[in-house]
């Protein structure tokens, strides 16, 4: 799995003119599943948003996590992070999970951060959506549950 993690201020994704998630403060994760990947991938990442130590202490430094700041999650499904452009100009998505298990993976992404006591709002799966927010720093965190450091 791969996700885009983003230390926002606000953040809300709408599907035509229905707001479907909105939050404050807290974190932005658009979120793409890959064909290779399982339950283990999907509590993998949560636990390690959930984890992410980007939120400033008094004395500046990157020391809090959302929930320690009273944060919410803003997850976001988005295939297009398993793009492949290294050939051509039109990217291939050959790499993404097909739609039925992504839906399930990415749903069991956002009850596992759910279960660790966060509120994580959600767009709507395989729609056109509109994201809009407001990236506090800004701060941008690229994960992949594939690389482990």
């Amino acid at each position: 799995m791969r996700a885009v993690v983003q230390r926002v201020s606000r953040a809300s994704v709408k599907v035509g003119d229905e707001t479907t998630g909105e939050i404050g403060k807290g974190l932005l994760v658009l979120l793409a599943v890959g064909q290779e990947d399982s339950e283990a991938d999907a509590d993998y990442l949560a636990e390690k948003v959930v984890g992410l130590r980007i939120f400033e202490d008094e004395a500046g430094k990157m020391n809090f996590s959302v929930g320690e700041i009273g944060g919410a999650i803003l997850a976001v499904s988005q295939f297009t992070l398993f793009g492949d452009i290294r050939r051509g100009k039109r990217p291939s998505f050959d790499a993404a999970a097909r739609p039925e298990r992504a839906r399930e993976l990415y749903a069991s992404f956002v009850e596992r951060i759910r279960a660790l006591g966060l509120r994580c709002e959600t767009g709507r799966f395989q729609e056109t959506m509109e994201v809009e927010l407001v990236n506090r720093g800004p701060v941008t965190i690229l994960l992949d549950s594939k690389k482990l450091f």
